[in-house]
């Protein structure tokens, strides 16, 4: 392992992303063959290099000194979501095309949403990632408001 690897800057922050995950092994492999990511620990916690980012991953556990009162756990089936890993590609159908070829699973395939072309996919776990590339927006032009949106005041 090479230490310039790990999420540790010499100076300001950097920002990672920490899964919970049920099976370490499994997630690893997904992020790293789906995202094209590079695994700079294999365990405890794992540590994948994803382009610009880190995702950080280990099993769930019950609470510890620094986070009282906190059990961490993978998410549960269904289809409430409060968070999501958000990543921006070049070239949308490539990584859909390469991603569905590895075994990833979408829940629809690119749509043109007028600001982007994006689509969402879930890892191992159930975790939802939107996949988008910028396409209107990079000309002022932007997606619809949501249904049922008013006009801000």
């Amino acid at each position: 392992m090479d230490p310039n690897d790990l999420p540790a800057p010499s100076e300001g922050l950097v920002v990672t992303h920490f899964l919970t995950v049920s099976d370490v092994a499994r997630s690893r492999a997904f992020y790293a063959d789906v995202l094209a990511g590079s695994v700079v620990l294999e365990d405890n916690p794992c540590i994948v290099r994803v382009a610009n980012t880190w995702i950080i991953m280990n099993p769930g556990g019950g609470p510890t000194p620094d986070k009282p009162g906190i059990t961490l756990r993978p998410p549960e089936a269904g289809d409430t979501v409060s968070a999501f890993l958000n990543i921006r590609v070049a070239d949308i159908a490539a990584f859909y095309d390469r991603a569905r070829g590895k075994g990833a699973e979408f829940l629809t395939e690119p749509i043109d949403r007028k600001a982007e072309i994006r689509c969402y996919m879930r890892d191992p776990d159930g975790y939802l990632i939107e996949v988008g590339q910028a396409t209107g927006m990079l000309e002022g032009i932007y997606a619809d408001p949501p249904a049922g949106a008013g006009p801000e005041s």
